[in-house]
């Protein structure tokens, strides 16, 4: 027994060529989806994702909405054969498909504030130019100190963004303080420093320049009760309502995604099964490592979908 989330992965999953063996298995996606997202953006959306260039791809501007539309599709063909969640979480822009399974956005409304969140993060970009990167080895407040220490040397901004499990920290700012900050925790004793591919300082107070813009974009569209439990990265708790979701995805432009508290969180509530919907294995290897009992599942191709539709869809399930 137990019951199934549905966790939604974001930028740094993105690879050329996503969703297409499920295009070409599912062909009615294109018409659902693809193709009206091509109109909706007015750009070759569909192209670029299943054919690149890789350059294009990993654009804010591009990166974001694709994500976003391949876990739609995906999370169209697991519905489409009896799978369903009881509960939905997502991690950073994975929150917007999240909030979509909720009931809480339309997809096309999320498209298009995803278009306009991925433009405004990459004018950040543009102005100040910064990265990201992953610390493996360390705690949480030992990276913390770090972050102070390589801020105070370079007169630059580096801050936590995301703490993903128990010993990976995501911190995000300047170049030169990302920098140093890297060469600080492997003195430390980190055991791995990875820059990843996301380009700008997202989750970062770099990103409060373009809040206002940010804050209407979200009120441009209408946000629903959820219908499902969904649980909020900029803090872990449960979301009860569509105010409540329009609030973490404001809070979470320029605050950490707390990753570890959402996995635990739903865990307490009885979550014992994780579906990854859409590109990659980030999350569901996030999900085994915070809970090692936890059985994980992956969409990101027809094979893993057909075998997660096969587990999820027998299984038998707590009532919610």
């Amino acid at each position: 027994m137990g019951r199934t989330a549905f966790v939604f992965p974001g930028q740094g999953s993105q690879r050329v060529g996503m969703g297409l063996d499920l295009v070409k298995k599912w062909p009615y996606l294109i018409d659902e989806y693809y193709a009206p997202a091509d109109d909706i953006l007015g750009i070759p959306l569909s192209a670029l994702i299943w054919n690149g260039p890789a350059e294009d791809l990993s654009d804010m501007r591009i990166t974001q909405p694709a994500m976003l539309l391949t876990s739609v599709a995906a999370l169209d063909v697991l519905r489409a054969h009896g799978a369903h969640p009881d509960a939905v979480a997502g991690h950073s822009l994975g929150e917007f498909a999240a909030l979509v399974c909720a009931g809480v956005l339309t997809w096309t409304d999320a498209l298009r504030v995803v278009r306009t969140r991925g433009e405004l993060m990459a004018s950040v970009t543009d102005k100040e130019p910064g990265r990201m990167a992953a610390v493996v080895g360390l705690r949480l407040t030992a990276v913390e100190e770090l972050c102070l220490q390589a801020s105070s040397e370079t007169g630059e901004i580096v801050e936590i963004a995301n703490h993903n499990d128990f010993t990976q920290v995501v911190v995000s700012g300047r170049l030169a303080a990302v920098d140093r900050l890297l060469k600080l925790v492997v003195e430390a004793g980190a055991g791995r420093t990875v820059i990843l591919r996301i380009t700008g300082p997202a989750h970062c107070s770099l990103m409060g320049g373009v809040d206002a813009e940010y804050a209407a974009a979200l009120e441009s569209v209408e946000f629903r009760d959820p219908v499902l439990p969904i649980y909020s990265g900029s803090g872990g708790a449960r979301v009860t309502t569509g105010a409540g979701a329009k609030g973490f995805l404001r809070a979470q432009l320029t605050g950490r995604v707390l990753w570890t508290d959402v996995v635990e969180r739903m865990a307490a509530d009885g979550v014992n099964r994780f579906v990854e919907v859409g590109p990659g294995k980030t999350l569901s290897g996030l999900c085994g490592r915070i809970l090692p009992d936890a059985i994980v599942h992956r969409s990101g191709d027809t094979q893993q979908l057909e075998q997660t539709v096969d587990a999820v869809a027998r299984a038998p399930r707590d009532p919610v």
